[in-house]
C-alpha cells in the first residue's frame, strides 16, 4: 500500500475527528491550550488503535491469506458505509457536554477511533508497515482536529456532519482499489 493511500485512509478516518472538534468549537470559545490537548488526545488514539488492531490481524494472516484482500474492502466498506449511514441519520439536540474535560477527551477519543482499531485489523491481514500508517495517522488526525476547531471557532455555521460523508466516500474508494488491484483488474 502506498504512503499516498494510507494517507487517504487517515485523512477518511479522522473526518469524525474533525467533525468534533468542529462542532465543539463552534458551541463554546476554547482556549489554545483545549484545541492542543482534543488535537493530541485524538491524533494519539487514531494512531494507537491501529497498531492494536494489525496486532490481532496479524496473529491471524495466514489463516486468511486467500481472501484477505476481500476482507480489507469489507472492512473499509463497511467503515465508510457507516460513515454515509450517519450522514443521513436525523441528528439529536447536542447534550451539554465540556470537551475539556479529559474524561470527556478520553472518550471521544477511543470512540473515534474505533474504526482505526477495525482499519488496523485489515492492515495486519494485507501486511501494511504499520508504523507508518501509525505515524501518518497520528499526525494527519492531529493536524486535522486543530484545522476543525479553528474553522468551527471562526464560523456560526460549518456542516461537519459533511466531513463524515467525505471520509465515507473515501474509505470506500481505497477499499475497492485494495479489491480490484489484488484481483488484477487495476
Amino acid at each position: 500500500m502506498s504512503l499516498v493511500e494510507i494517507f487517504l485512509i487517515g485523512l477518511g478516518l479522522s473526518m469524525d475527528c474533525f467533525a468534533v472538534s468542529l462542532s465543539f468549537s463552534t458551541y463554546g470559545k476554547l482556549e489554545w491550550k483545549d484545541v492542543l490537548k482534543m488535537s493530541l488526545f485524538f491524533g494519539i488514539f487514531q494512531g494507537l488503535m491501529p497498531v492494536v488492531g494489525w496486532l490481532i490481524g496479524t496473529s491471524f494472516q495466514s489463516l486468511i491469506q486467500a481472501v484477505d484482500h476481500w476482507l480489507a474492502f469489507g472492512i473499509l466498506a463497511f467503515i465508510g458505509f457507516r460513515m454515509i449511514f450517519q450522514f443521513f441519520r436525523i441528528e439529536e439536540k447536542r447534550k451539554s457536554t465540556d470537551i475539556r474535560k479529559t474524561s470527556v477527551l478520553l472518550t471521544l477519543s477511543v470512540a473515534t477511533s474505533i474504526d482505526a482499531l477495525v482499519t488496523g485489523v485489515s492492515f495486519g491481514i494485507i501486511q501494511v508497515n504499520i508504523l507508518k500508517a501509525s505515524l501518518i495517522f497520528t499526525v494527519v488526525t492531529f493536524l486535522v482536529s486543530l484545522v476543525g476547531s479553528r474553522l468551527g471557532a471562526k464560523s456560526t455555521f460549518i456542516p461537519a456532519k459533511w466531513a463524515e460523508l467525505l471520509g465515507g466516500i473515501v474509505l470506500i474508494g481505497i477499499g475497492t482499489k485494495i479489491l480490484l488491484d489484488h484481483l488484477g483488474i487495476i
